[in-house]
C-alpha cells in the first residue's frame, strides 16, 4: 500500500491533509487497506446480526460485572461500554445517555452484531482485535463515513490461564468529546476483568505475558526441542513420522492441538529425523508490541542451508504479523504459485525442511499462513496418551535430579488417572517439582490438582479444603481419625468430601 499516491486510499477516505501518512498512525493505514480488501462499504457499516449466547462464559460474567461497576460510576457520562466475543460480536451495552444509544442502534453497534474489521472496516475494537493491542480510534480514523462521529477506545482480554484472546472492552462516546481517559478507562476495565477470570478460576497460575524468545535448540530437550524421548506410545510417533516425512519431502508443516501438549517437541523431533545435521531455530510468538523487532531476530535465517524454523503460536501473532510473516516466508524461503499453491521455486536442490508452525487449530491459523501449509499433523493432548505419562515422568525427573528416580505405585495411579488439563507442560512442572522434594515420588509430593478428578471450579474456599485434605491424608503414616481431630471433622465428613472432590489419596 502507498498511503502518499494521489487518489490512494486516504484521499478516497475524504481526509483533506495532503500528507495523511504524517497524521494517520500506520496501524490505522493498515486497518484501512485490510478494510479495502475484505470489500467494505466506505459509506455505511452493512448490518451484520448473528445473535448472542456468551452469557454462560468465565469472561462475559466477569467482564458484564466489570462493566456494570463502571456504568454505575459514569452514568451520566455520554460513554456506551460494550463487551465483544474473539469475532467482534456484540455482548452486551451499557450506557446512561439514551441519545448515544439510539445513533449506536442506527449504525448496529448493538448486541448480537458483529463489529469486526471485516464486517465494519476500522474500528476500535475490531482494530483491538485484529492487532490484539489496546487501540483508540479517532473519529476520521474510521474507515465506514457513518462511524466517524464517534470516538472509540478497545482492549482485547485474554484469558489469564491459557492465554487464549476472549474478546475486547469497547467504550464509545461522541466524537466532539475529547476521549483523553477513554482508553485508560477501558485498559483498566479489561485488566480488572482478566484479574477476576482469575480469582475465579481454580486458583490456576496466570499464564506470563509472551516474551517472543528465539533460540538454537544445540541438544535434545523436552519442551521445545528434538527429544530423546523414544518409547512413547504409537498416538505420538505416529505423528513424529508423518511431520517429518513431510518435511522431508521439503512441504511446510503446521502441528495443532492444545496448549502443551508437545506440538514444538513434535516437530523439533521430525526436522531432527528429517535432516539430522540441520541446527533448528525456535521462534515463540511476542507481545504484539515486539513483533517488528522479533521478527528482525529469526528472519534473516529463512531459506538458510541447513537451518529449520520453527513458528510458535502463529495463531496468536496479530493479522497484520501474519500477513507480514506470510510476505516474509514467500520471499525468503523461495516459496512460488503454481496452479493455485506455493511450492518450492527450487528445482536443482533437493527439498529440504526449511520451516514449520504451531497452532492451535487449522481453523485458528489466519489465513494467510494457512494457505502456505501443505501437510497438518494433529498433536493427540495428554489424556488421550495416558501410556506416555509414567515415561515422560520418569524422563523429567531423571533430568531432574540427574539419575533415576523411582515412583510409587500409588503416585503412578495418581499420575495416570489424572487427566492433565494442562498437558504435557502441566506434567513437566508437576514432576520437577516432585522430583526436586523427594528420591522416591509418593503421592505426598503431588499437588492436590493431580490427586482430584474434579473438573469443575472450585471457590476459594473450596480450594483451601482441599489443598487441606491432601496435605494431611498425605502425610506418612497418618490414620483417617488423626487427619480428622486435625481437620476439625469427623471421618465421616472426610470421606465425604474425598467423593466431593474426587480424592484419590488411597496409599501402598
Amino acid at each position: 500500500m502507498e498511503p502518499m499516491q494521489e487518489g490512494g486510499l486516504p484521499q478516497r477516505l475524504g481526509l483533506s491533509d495532503p500528507h495523511p501518512a504524517l497524521s494517520v498512525p500506520q496501524r490505522v493505514l493498515r486497518s484501512w487497506q485490510r478494510s479495502e480488501d475484505y470489500g467494505v462499504s466506505l459509506d455505511a457499516v452493512e448490518p451484520v446480526f448473528t445473535g448472542t449466547g456468551h452469557e454462560d462464559s468465565l469472561f462475559y460474567q466477569c467482564g458484564r460485572e466489570v462493566l456494570t461497576g463502571l456504568h454505575q460510576t459514569l452514568a451520566d457520562e455520554p460513554i456506551s461500554m460494550m463487551l465483544t466475543d474473539a469475532d467482534g460480536l456484540v455482548l452486551n451495552r451499557l450506557s446512561g445517555d439514551t441519545s448515544l444509544l439510539r445513533a449506536l442502534d442506527a449504525v448496529h453497534l448493538a448486541p448480537g452484531f458483529a463489529f469486526s474489521e471485516r464486517e465494519a472496516g476500522t474500528n476500535g475494537l475490531g482494530l483491538a482485535l485484529a492487532d490484539r493491542m489496546p487501540t483508540l480510534v479517532h473519529a476520521e480514523e474510521h474507515y465506514s463515513l457513518s462511524l466517524r462521529t464517534y470516538t472509540c477506545a478497545a482492549v482485547p482480554v485474554l484469558d489469564p490461564a491459557t492465554g487464549r484472546l476472549e474478546g475486547a472492552v469497547n467504550l464509545t462516546t461522541w466524537s466532539r468529546s475529547k476521549g483523553d481517559l477513554l482508553l485508560a478507562l477501558a485498559q483498566s476495565a479489561a485488566g480488572t476483568t482478566a484479574a477476576l477470570m482469575l480469582a475465579r478460576s481454580r486458583g490456576q497460575v496466570s499464564r506470563p505475558a509472551p516474551r517472543g524468545q528465539v533460540f538454537r535448540v544445540e541438544t535434545a530437550r523436552l519442551e521445545p526441542g528434538s527429544g530423546t524421548l523414544g518409547e512413547l506410545s504409537p498416538a505420538w510417533t505416529d505423528a513424529v513420522d508423518a511431520a517429518a516425512v513431510a518435511l522431508r519431502d521439503g512441504r511446510v508443516v503446521a502441528a495443532v492441538g492444545e496448549h502443551g501438549s508437545g506440538r514444538a517437541t513434535l516437530l523439533a523431533q521430525a526436522m531432527r529425523r528429517a535432516r539430522p545435521r540441520d541446527r533448528i531455530l525456535s521462534a515463540s510468538a511476542p507481545a504484539p508490541q515486539d513483533v517488528e523487532v522479533w521478527l528482525s531476530l529469526w528472519a534473516p535465517e529463512i531459506g538458510k542451508p541447513h537451518t529449520g524454523v520453527l513458528v510458535c503460536d502463529v495463531d496468536e501473532l496479530p493479522t497484520w504479523a501474519a500477513g507480514s510473516l506470510r510476505d516474509l516466508v514467500s520471499a525468503r524461503a523461495g516459496v512460488g504459485k503454481t496452479a493455485g499453491r506455493d511450492v518450492p521455486t527450487a528445482s536443482t536442490s533437493p527439498p529440504s525442511p526449511r520451516w514449520a508452525l504451531t497452532a492451535e487449530s487449522l481453523a485458528s491459523l489466519p489465513a494467510g499462513l494457512a494457505a502456505l501449509v501443505d501437510t497438518v499433523v494433529e498433536v493427540p493432548p495428554l489424556r488421550d496418551r495416558t501410556d506416555d505419562v509414567l515415561s515422560l515422568a520418569r524422563h523429567v525427573a531423571g533430568r531432574t535430579r540427574g539419575r533415576p528416580v523411582a515412583f510409587t505405585a500409588a503416585a503412578e495411579r495418581a499420575l495416570t488417572s489424572c487427566g492433565w488439563p494442562g498437558n504435557v507442560d502441566q506434567l513437566v512442572r508437576v514432576v520437577r517439582q516432585a522430583a526436586g522434594r523427594a528420591d522416591v515420588v509418593d503421592t505426598m509430593h503431588l499437588p492436590s490438582e493431580v490427586l482430584s478428578g474434579s473438573g469443575r471450579r472450585l471457590t476459594r474456599i473450596e480450594a483451601f479444603e482441599r489443598e487441606e485434605i491432601v496435605r494431611c491424608l498425605t502425610r506418612p503414616g497418618v490414620t483417617m481419625r488423626e487427619a480428622a481431630t486435625e481437620l476439625g471433622m469427623s471421618r465421616a465428613t472426610i470421606y465425604r468430601k474425598l467423593a466431593q472432590y474426587d480424592l484419590h489419596l488411597l496409599r501402598d
